[in-house]
């Protein structure tokens, strides 16, 4: 900061000015009127006004060094305000920016750029298009328009965006592999168990189209979908995906990721855990193999008759805490309604050994019923409406519903009559409270439940993908711009599990999002910002999990400069 003095024709005016930079050009703004000569004469106590002025300044200007200087702003109420100027930006994003950086996601961008030799900076559009993902979700045209506001706005342009989704495409496998890597340098990588699902995601189209093709859709749309198939570590960070056609039978997804992960990732030795869905037998025979194993869940229905009649025999069951054996016709459900119980045997299923470990859940029980209790309602209901009786997925309620085309006396029925299926629901309820799970390994069936009971973190990643990401609909039509979608969508993906655990698990999905987009500041030109978001536990909670502070009554222009700084180490 400066004094400047100004001569008019009857006063000289003493003023603190300081140099500013408002969009790339220097510019000089007053931070002070100290007023004329006279008015300093009776504020300096005798000693010259010019002294006591450079005297002031200079303590103005170690204040503001230290971060000690009050800022006053002047508004006036009759002047209008700038037109196209944002009044608001976002800054949460800064912490997203420093789990990107950790992860190298610059460095790796630059590696790719020397690979292409393009000119347009590939790391700035790959790093708003994954904060976008968290905190914007929306398209490509969107979210270029969206970044302008982040206290730091990028410089591409809209076609930039697109030429660069060709290139991470290409480079997905790479990138992938290089997250891998880079996240063992910060973050300890549970591999030793690793979860495999598989989900669709639609288009708004009717034509199929290389990637996109009708098949079965996990929301039931009468659109063309593309498979994504996923792993997950033990600790829920998402660790490789792959995109596939949307009439690819699911199960056939999964050997060619694994494949990747053993040859890319150089891992070896993990347990994969799926779903049934996924657990064909070549599956299992493939992770049957050198150092890995499985764990996949099995349904009930679909075991040969002995099996099925040794998993519901009342006899025999177990319990962690006990040694002795129970019979599920004479527990003691009000002592201690939590407790699972188990039982375990080996078979042989087309040459594999596997061991098949059936569980008994009292509070699982009453929560299959429950569901059931609220299907059969609805299924009654609609016995009226003969028009909505279609069923659209295996668990759709209107599987108790039975048609009948004939009369009692087995004559054809001039219109067809429905009724509940009473004997489907008895079939169902014999099944109630039982959940069965395979597995090669040799370890204590309580254990290999507790792994599989963790398969929920995967449908979650999915769930989170969907809707708070807004991953689908997609509205991309060339396969290698629908692949970078995903990419990004799955680097958005891995940097929300790292915030979470940064954040000890103490805040729901939707908290973390929402704070992060309500972290916005006022600008002040050649001042700062002023924080206008609420402060509150989660915003303390981020501070100091990330080292740095956002939340003072106004951060000054070089205060917010150290703070971007920081965050691309």
């Amino acid at each position: 900061m400066r004094l400047q003095i100004v001569h008019s024709k009857n006063a000289q005016s003493f003023y603190v000015v300081k140099s500013i930079l408002i969009n790339g050009k220097r510019s000089s703004k007053v931070v002070e009127k100290l007023g004329t000569y006279a008015d300093l004469l009776k504020r300096s106590n005798g000693e010259d006004p010019v002294t006591w002025a450079q005297a002031y300044v200079a303590t103005l200007t170690r204040a503001e060094k230290d971060g000690r200087r009050a800022v006053l702003v002047k508004y006036e109420p009759s002047k209008q305000i700038p037109k196209d100027e944002f009044r608001s930006v976002n800054g949460g994003y800064l912490f997203l920016q420093a789990l990107y950086h950790e992860l190298g996601l610059h460095t790796l961008c630059a590696t790719i750029t020397e690979k292409y030799k393009f000119d347009y900076d590939l790391n700035a559009i790959l790093s708003r298009l994954v904060y976008s993902r968290i905190l914007y979700p929306a398209s490509k045209r969107t979210t270029f328009e969206l970044a302008q506001r982040f206290i730091e706005p990028p410089a591409f342009e809209l076609h930039h965006i697109y030429r660069a989704l060709e290139v991470l495409a290409k480079e997905t496998d790479f990138i992938q592999a290089s997250l891998y890597a880079n996240s063992l340098k910060t973050h300890a990588r549970n591999t030793g168990v690793l979860y495999y699902d598989c989900t669709n995601y639609f288009f708004e189209i009717e034509q199929e189209d290389g990637l996109r093709q009708y098949g079965v859709s996990k929301e039931h749309r009468p659109n063309p979908i593309v498979q994504m198939g996923l792993f997950m570590d033990g600790d829920g960070i998402p660790l490789a995906f792959s995109i596939n056609k949307g009439n690819l039978n699911e199960q056939l997804t999964l050997r060619p990721l694994e494949q990747k992960i053993i040859t890319d990732f150089k891992l070896s030795r993990f347990v994969v855990c799926t779903d049934a869905g996924l657990s064909s037998l070549e599956n299992r025979s493939f992770n049957d193999q050198k150092e890995r194993a499985f764990i996949t869940t099995q349904s009930l229905k679909k075991l040969k008759n002995h099996l099925k009649q040794w998993a519901l025999d009342p006899t025999g069951w177990k319990c962690s805490r006990e040694q002795r054996s129970f019979d599920l016709r004479t527990l003691d459900e009000t002592k201690d309604p939590d407790r699972t119980y188990y039982k375990e045997r080996w078979m042989n299923e087309n040459g594999l050994e596997q061991k098949l470990i059936v569980t008994y859940s009292p509070k699982y029980r009453d929560y299959q019923r429950t569901v059931r209790h609220e299907q059969i309602q609805r299924a009654q209901q609609s016995l009226t409406q003969p028009s909505k009786l279609t069923r659209t997925h295996p668990n759709d309620y209107k599987r108790f519903i039975q048609t009948h085309t004939t009369t009692p006396q087995g004559e054809v029925a001039e219109q067809k009559h429905h009724s509940l299926n009473q004997s489907q629901i008895e079939k169902e309820t014999q099944y109630d409270g039982f959940y069965a799970v395979c597995t090669n390994l040799e370890d204590e069936a309580s254990e290999i439940i507790k792994v599989n009971h963790r398969r929920w973190e995967i449908e979650e990643c999915f769930r989170i993908m969907k809707s708070e990401f807004k991953a689908r609909p997609v509205y991309l039509s060339n396969d290698d711009r629908i692949e970078a979608h995903f990419t990004t969508c799955f680097i958005a993906l891995m940097l929300y599990r790292l915030l979470e655990k940064r954040l000890k698990d103490h805040y729901t999905c939707r908290e973390i999002i929402n704070g992060l987009k309500d972290m916005n500041f006022h600008p002040i030109k050649g001042e700062g910002l002023i924080p206008t978001y609420t402060r509150t536990d989660f915003t303390d909670s981020l501070h100091e999990a990330f080292a740095f502070r956002t939340d003072l009554q106004i951060l000054p222009t070089k205060t917010v400069k150290k703070i971007c700084k920081a965050t691309k180490k």
